[in-house]
């Protein structure tokens, strides 16, 4: 396959509207690499100038080391599987995947060794002579990942592919392009709304928001170390918990119902200096008893049973928690609690800028 490069990209509507912002990324050859961010964040308009399907105000989009800013989609050598599948109504399964390839009179025999080929990975040999209107959404868009695979292109592109299906589908057809990237060693540019997607699907996520890239990492370290609070927030279900804080004598974080020891990876701050402590669901212990040294009170308000944990809800003055737990949990709404953060899962954030300290 091919690498793909983008280099200070910039898109501004007429009107004046800026969605894209000195985006800059290399994709390696094979990567798969998922763009994730808020609707209007800028990353389908950003696909949709690497597919040539709008054109960028400035920058340069390099396929394989050949700049193709000027080049017609046709002729970029790329493959665009969409949302809405844009599938051919008219035409059998065969002819959507044969059109293509047809235009650029591929010849019959290697057609339809590639239909063939195409078919058995996806499993769509008993499909091939159904029209679309015959057939179930995840079809459709198995029908949509092959006729880009017949293509054999230099880089895949896709439009939040699985947005139009149930959420039992969505982990079928996810499981299904994650084993076929593994298959084809394909290089991808994936775009989606959701952060569960991207986690599970990318080799590195790049988050954006108002058109600017906020980071780019794999998605442990994305999740573990985030650069700025909108990534912590954004990032992870359920999101990080936030609260205010200030540093206090003696390495003390001051929190609004209690006093918690500030982490030893944490930079040395002065007494008094304001930050935002985050943490992740997962790293505090919800306990029955009174308030204790290192601890903070809060009083539990609801709590979600999700099946193989809980979600308790917790709040702590006017901060609001979310606590992961076991499902058989003891606490209950109504109850008074204490909160053990797990000291070295946190993480302090400039109130000011965002940015992690």
């Amino acid at each position: 396959m091919s690498t793909l490069e983008l280099s200070h990209v910039r898109k501004v509507y007429p009107n004046g509207a800026l969605a894209v912002e000195d985006f800059s990324l290399a994709v390696r050859d094979r990567e798969f690499i998922v763009l994730v961010g808020p609707s209007g964040c800028g990353k389908s308009t950003t696909l949709r100038m690497v597919a040539g399907l709008e054109e960028m105000t400035a920058g340069t989009i390099a396929i394989d080391g050949r700049v193709v800013n000027a080049l017609p989609p046709k002729d970029r050598d790329i493959a665009m599987v969409f949302q809405n599948y844009a599938l051919y109504p008219h035409m059998t399964v065969r002819e959507n995947m044969a059109f293509g390839l047809r235009l650029r009179h591929t010849p019959k025999d290697e057609i339809a060794r590639r239909i063939a080929d195409a078919s058995e990975t996806l499993g769509l040999g008993s499909l091939l002579d159904r029209l679309p209107k015959q057939l179930s959404g995840g079809q459709r868009q198995r029908v949509a990942l092959g006729r880009a695979i017949v293509r054999q292109p230099k880089v895949f592109l896709f439009d939040e592919p699985l947005s139009n299906l149930d959420a039992k589908m969505r982990v079928e057809m996810r499981e299904e392009i994650h084993r076929l990237h593994l298959r084809l060693q394909a290089t991808i540019l994936y775009v989606t709304h959701d952060q569960t997607e991207a986690m599970t699907l990318g080799d590195r996520i790049v988050v954006m928001e108002n058109g600017r890239i906020r980071q780019v990492d794999p998605p442990i370290p994305l999740y573990n170390a985030p650069r700025n609070r909108f990534v912590a927030g954004f990032i992870g279900t359920p999101p990080m918990n936030f609260l205010d804080a200030r540093v206090a004598p003696g390495r003390t974080l001051r929190c609004p119902t209690g006093d918690l020891p500030l982490p030893e990876s944490a930079p040395a701050l002065a007494d008094g200096r304001a930050c935002v402590l985050g943490i992740r669901p997962e790293h505090i212990a919800a306990e029955h008893g009174d308030p204790a040294p290192g601890t903070l009170a809060g009083a539990v308000e609801l709590i979600e049973q999700m099946g193989a944990e809980a979600y308790v809800h917790v709040t702590a003055g006017p901060a609001r928690l979310i606590v992961r737990t076991p499902p058989d949990t003891a606490l209950r709404p109504g109850q008074p609690c204490r909160l053990r953060f797990a000291a070295d899962r946190i993480v302090l954030f400039d109130p000011a800028t965002g940015d992690a300290l």
